[in-house]
């Protein structure tokens, strides 16, 4: 196939462009240096290095990958991670404290339904509902003073997720690529599993925002089994692969020619990157997503429910060198239990709790733990006190939880975190963060530093301003940190 000529005019010049053919070439080596590093070099085809390449962290660690175990709607922590004894005393009666603020009317006192019980040498209360997950307590750092800014899904959700509740910013999973790179080259550095369609904001909470597209998550509807519906298009039907590679020699030709004349263009460079991993998935992809190629105690182990087997992808993936994985839970019918927590909770747990446990169990035979950071919670908590039938708000029924951000519970599990931790505390009825409260951008903070990077100094340059996860805020949690 006959190559093009770099020196073949093109029609119409840009800004950019005029800038490089002028006197002012000088001031264009001044923005290319503004604009970042450098997308070619002359080592590789074609002139071109994925941005996904891997890099080395600020600081040398043990954790390496993310596999963020996200309950979508609020999971209640005093019916899961929190157990609050003093609310059945107070059962069906007004709370002896004052602004129980939050987003609808409640009412009394709402003791769990679910009994606690101490597990592991660190003697952690866990609920019955967790009770396979419990047994690996004493990998666990359990955050039992978590807070947010609102009690409202959309941005606590993005808070959670990208590190703001309003603005357009990258999210987690973003960040760490733009930051670490992903170590194979033939998956996306970024993976979100989630079945049965999108959750609230849909791809918003997988973002890359203002970084370059190629480090957004990549969305796999894990309802799907085979493969061709699990991950649309990964194979051409028309086409031999070698044949493809002839057509994306010529596409990679075309836009670097573009890029030798305009410069960097971080669109274009996320547009070849995108065609040279679609390629490269059609081998590796089929392998990564086949759970039956498990071993059938493994996949036993796990259990057969969605929810189980996209844990298991999860684990998959990260053995093959995908950076960060978001397993979401509870999008189609979330952990957001306005009115029949005990039945609702209850079976949200049970399509989890094993394969949660099977996935720390797993990781720790295959040598895995160590280099890899488990990540438990959702956007909220829940109130300590019944939510009051209105309009629209539940079915009327006096069984169910508010949304509550002051207070709630998130575990780390895996790569530098220490295990058999409890850290902070919400008040003596779980409203509140009270002992040692931690807001999200100091949870996003600690995971940082657990991956090895100053969240300080993890920045990227946009509008003028260099921006991070953590805005202008966090601090690491230390006391969680082995």
């Amino acid at each position: 196939m006959r190559s093009l000529r770099k020196s073949q005019a093109w029609a119409g010049i840009s800004r950019r462009e005029m800038l490089c053919r002028s006197g002012m070439g000088m001031a264009m080596m001044g923005l290319a240096t503004t604009l970042g590093p450098t997308a070619v070099a002359d080592d590789q085809p074609n002139g071109f290095v994925s941005p996904l390449t891997p890099k080395a962290p600020h600081f040398a660690v043990k954790a390496k990958r993310v596999i963020h175990l996200f309950m979508n709607g609020g999971p209640s922590h005093i019916d899961t991670f929190d157990p609050k004894p003093a609310l059945e005393s107070w059962a069906g009666k007004e709370l002896p404290m004052k602004n129980l603020a939050t987003e609808r009317r409640t009412g009394a006192a709402f003791p769990s339904p679910f009994k606690f019980q101490k597990y592991g040498d660190s003697g952690i209360e866990v609920s019955e509902l967790f009770q396979h997950t419990a047994q690996h307590v004493d990998k666990m750092a359990v955050i039992r003073s978590m807070h947010a800014d609102v009690p409202n899904h959309e941005p606590s959700l993005l808070l959670m997720n990208c590190g703001d509740s309003r603005l357009v910013r990258p999210s987690m999973g973003s960040w760490l690529n733009y930051g670490l790179g992903t170590e194979n080259q033939n998956l996306p550095g970024f993976v979100a599993l989630c079945p049965d369609g999108f959750p609230i904001l849909e791809t918003q909470n997988w973002q890359s925002g203002f970084l370059p597209g190629v480090f957004q998550g990549t969305y796999v509807n894990t309802r799907h089994q085979e493969i061709d519906k699990l991950i649309e298009n990964v194979r051409n039907s028309q086409w031999s692969l070698r044949e493809q590679r002839e057509q994306l020699d010529l596409l990679r030709q075309l836009n670097q020619q573009h890029l030798d004349q305009r410069g960097r263009d971080d669109a274009l460079e996320a547009r070849i990157a995108g065609f040279e991993l679609a390629f490269r998935m059609q081998t590796e992809a089929s392998d990564a997503f086949d759970v039956s190629l498990e071993p059938e105690h493994v996949r036993e182990r796990y259990g057969d429910s969605v929810q189980a087997r996209q844990i298991l992808i999860a684990r998959r993936l990260i053995e093959r060198g995908v950076r960060f994985v978001q397993v979401w839970h509870g999008a189609g019918q979330p952990w957001d239990h306005h009115d029949d927590l005990e039945v609702g909770h209850r079976n949200l747990a049970n399509e989890c709790d094993r394969a949660i446990a099977a996935l720390l169990q797993d990781l720790e035979e295959r040598g895995l733990l160590d280099e890899t950071l488990v990540i438990w919670g959702g956007e909220f908590g829940r109130t300590p006190v019944v939510e009051l039938p209105q309009a629209g708000a539940n079915a009327g029924k006096i069984n169910g939880r508010d949304h509550n951000h002051w207070g709630f519970t998130t575990w780390l599990a895996g790569g530098g975190v220490k295990g058999g931790t409890v850290y902070g505390s919400t008040d003596e009825f779980g409203f509140k963060a009270e002992e040692k409260p931690v807001h999200v951008h100091d949870l996003h903070a600690t995971i940082l530093h657990l991956m090895g990077f100053d969240h300080t100094r993890l920045t990227y340059h946009f509008a003028g301003r260099d921006f991070r996860l953590t805005d202008v805020h966090g601090t690491v949690i230390k006391d969680v940190i082995a």
